[in-house]
């Protein structure tokens, strides 16, 4: 198998020349629109193709997220988008949404695509059927375990994430931020749901907690298990992180791509003490192994990066701040005194005599003025260092080896090649004349070669050939000059090109049925014969499923019954493939279904009928172009799908005062904490604990 590849985030052009520096050997990318993080910086179209240019230059990959859903109205312009993005040259495009997935593989089939976390794979069934769709590469759902990857049976492209920021919820999965916050993870907007403060409930009575952030997941940090992870012969690793600093970026990069080559080397890859000291300076909520190895996830005290050790507090007045250091200080760190909730930059440093200084020892005293207030003893961390900033920003321009050959004989061309190791190319110059005085010497000539200056470039290795000739020396210049611009547009150069039509039929094949997703026996009773019927209770499907009623699929699936002409709504995509050939499916809106061309790309797989998002508001052009549909028109929508979540409560309290109700299985799910209400209309409604009375009212 191939080396695994280290693949790191880049907001803007600085980060991706930081990532490309410190030996990533892939960066991932998004432009202005279409990508899952909007509030990046992010890249223009003519950064783009900067971006592809500069990377293509080093023989890195360039990959760009295109991972949001793609509303009706959208299609065109995104199909531009991609359209252009191949014409650059990306090595990949990342995307999410199922439809446009199928639709850009068919209209630009050289393109290759890489399905995002977002899709939430994490069973062989749903890997298959992406690689049915023509996808070469599948970002894993964070929730699956080292041991269940190394179980995985398909052979298309396996990505990790292995460092930096959590989702509470599975990827793709949270409505969260959507329906309360008004801004779609989905869509690259999500207000951070998750980092915001709780309470618990139980019975309608709080539960005591040792911290308000119940949602809040530590830093992801394979440092440690690097070894075991690279065993597993996964694809690619990545960094997450496109709203992260340069720096930031920069030095994770590094200390990966030291691990990642040690073991190649046939080392035991260590993380060293001063390396883990600087990533957690870096960023971190504490660190956990994340679910690859089961590890604990949450950091329920605080949403906020903590920062290194630093000391503590053993003297405060009105003016100065007394530190006894357990780590060095530099003049222009930050740090934060962590029981006060007070941070700061040091301005000015002073040693145990009270001289300024830039710089004071692990294990003396420090002294800061006092500009937050500072009234009690504290424990100190370390959220900024200024030393590790600076190394980062000196870490030296990446150069690409090349060789030189020389061939300078009397009465023939001078004759100079260049090559990268991939690369020939050749010129050819002046005839050489035999020398009248002093003959041209290799040592000259190689001295003239290796004038690389700014280029990308170093010489590595120098085949000279030459007798007793005059070399001038202005055409050599112009011959290495020439060589280099030449590897350069040959390293850069992109020659794809693609023309389609994109036009969508009208459809008329619909189904305007009534459909209740029912909780109990009871409320299934209420609605027995009146509509379509959804339960998650297997034995109750079994009872009524004569009566139009359809078993509910769970929406995580680690295994797969024999189903055979049964009802089922099924909810993830290793579902639709396993199931949809030979049963009555209809696809649920956990699969995030907003255009047309995902309903019809569901249809074409079997599905009777697609539930649309509760993202989508304008469902009538949707539905124009599409087969049968079903909305959302009364209920509480599931928020969030959570592996794991702590079982003594049945439901969250915002600082709103809105409730957010739980339900615990084999993961938890987190209910809206208010009914869709779309009056007049026909769909599904989504029963909780309504009465008899409500539920007849609403039928």
């Amino acid at each position: 198998m191939a080396k695994t590849e280290l693949l790191s985030p880049a907001g803007d052009m600085k980060t991706l020349i930081f990532a490309i520096n410190n030996g990533a050997d892939a960066i991932y990318v998004g432009g202005k629109t279409f990508g899952a993080r909007a509030f990046a910086p992010n890249f223009s179209l003519n950064e783009l193709k900067e971006a592809v240019r500069y990377c293509h230059l080093y023989g890195v990959k360039l990959y760009v997220t295109a991972n949001t859903v793609i509303f009706e109205n959208e299609i065109e312009e995104f199909l531009d988008y991609i359209k252009f993005l191949y014409e650059i040259g990306v090595d990949a495009v990342i995307m999410q949404d199922l439809g446009m997935i199928n639709l850009v593989r068919r209209l630009i089939p050289n393109l290759e695509i890489h399905a995002s976390t977002q899709i939430n794979c994490h069973n062989d069934e749903s890997l298959f059927l992406l690689k049915d769709m023509g996808v070469t590469r599948a970002v894993l759902a964070r929730e699956m375990s080292l041991e269940e990857i190394k179980s995985l049976k398909c052979p298309i492209e396996k990505e990790v994430f292995i460092h930096r920021a959590l989702c509470v919820s599975y990827s793709g999965q949270c409505l969260f931020s959507s329906l309360n916050g008004g801004r779609s993870g989905n869509r690259g907007k999500c207000v951070g749901s998750c980092r915001l403060p709780y309470e618990l409930y139980k019975n309608k009575t709080k539960v005591k907690t040792t911290g308000k952030y119940l949602l809040s997941t530590k830093e992801l940090c394979s440092v440690n298990t690097i070894k075991d992870i690279l065993d597993a012969n996964i694809n690619s690793l990545k960094i997450e992180g496109r709203m992260k600093s340069p720096e930031y970026v920069g030095y994770v990069t590094k200390v990966y791509r030291r691990l990642i080559d040690e073991y190649y080397s046939g080392g035991n890859p260590q993380i060293t003490e001063e390396e883990m000291n600087n990533l957690t300076t870096l960023f971190n909520r504490q660190f956990t192994q994340g679910y690859l190895f089961d590890n604990n996830i949450y950091n329920i005290k605080t949403p906020n990066h903590l920062g290194s050790d630093l000391g503590k507090v053993i003297k405060v007045n009105d003016y100065k701040i007394y530190i006894k250091l357990s780590d060095e200080l530099y003049q222009e760190d930050s740090i934060r005194f962590c029981e006060s909730f007070k941070g700061m930059t040091v301005n000015k440093l002073y040693n145990e005599k009270g001289l300024l200084v830039n710089y004071v020892s692990k294990s003396d005293v420090a002294i800061v003025d006092n500009k937050v207030g500072l009234k009690n003893k504290d424990n100190v961390a370390k959220t900024i260092s200024k030393r590790l900033i600076d190394m980062v920003n000196k870490i030296p321009s990446k150069k690409i080896p090349i060789s030189f050959k020389l061939t300078a004989l009397c009465n023939r061309n001078l004759e100079l090649s260049i090559s990268d190791g991939v690369n020939v190319i050749s010129e050819k110059s002046i005839v050489l004349e035999k020398a009248n005085n002093k003959a041209t010497s290799k040592k000259e000539i190689y001295s003239k070669l290796n004038k690389l200056g700014s280029t990308p470039f170093y010489l590595d290795k120098c085949d000279i050939t030459v007798d007793d000739v005059f070399v001038p020396m202005s055409f050599l210049n112009e011959l290495r000059r020439s060589l280099y611009d030449k590897l350069i547009s040959k390293r850069c150069e992109c020659y794809n090109k693609v023309d389609f039509k994109y036009e969508k039929k009208i459809l008329n094949d619909k189904h305007d049925d009534q459909s209740v997703l029912v909780r109990n026996e009871e409320q299934l009773k209420c609605v027995l014969d009146k509509c379509r019927i959804y339960t998650e209770d297997y034995e109750l499907y079994k009872k009524y499923k004569d009566k139009n009623v359809f078993y509910k699929l769970p929406r995580i699936m680690t295994e797969y019954p024999s189903f055979k002409n049964e009802n089922l709504l099924v909810s993830e995509l290793g579902g639709i493939h396993k199931y949809s050939h030979d049963n009555n499916v209809i696809a649920d809106y956990p699969l995030n279904i907003t255009n047309s061309e995902t309903v019809n790309f569901l249809h074409k797989l079997g599905v009777k009928i697609s539930t649309i998002s509760p993202e989508v508001t304008d469902f009538e052009s949707l539905e124009k172009y599409s087969y049968s549909t079903e909305k959302i028109i009364y209920g509480k929508p599931d928020l969030m799908i959570l592996k794991t979540f702590r079982s003594d409560g049945d439901c969250l309290k915002n600082n709103m005062n809105n409730y957010f109700p739980i339900i615990h299985g084999n993961y938890t799910t987190i209910l809206h904490h208010q009914n869709i209400n779309l009056k007049d209309t026909k769909g599904r409604i989504i029963l909780f604990d309504e009465t008899e009375k409500e539920i007849k009212n609403l039928i």
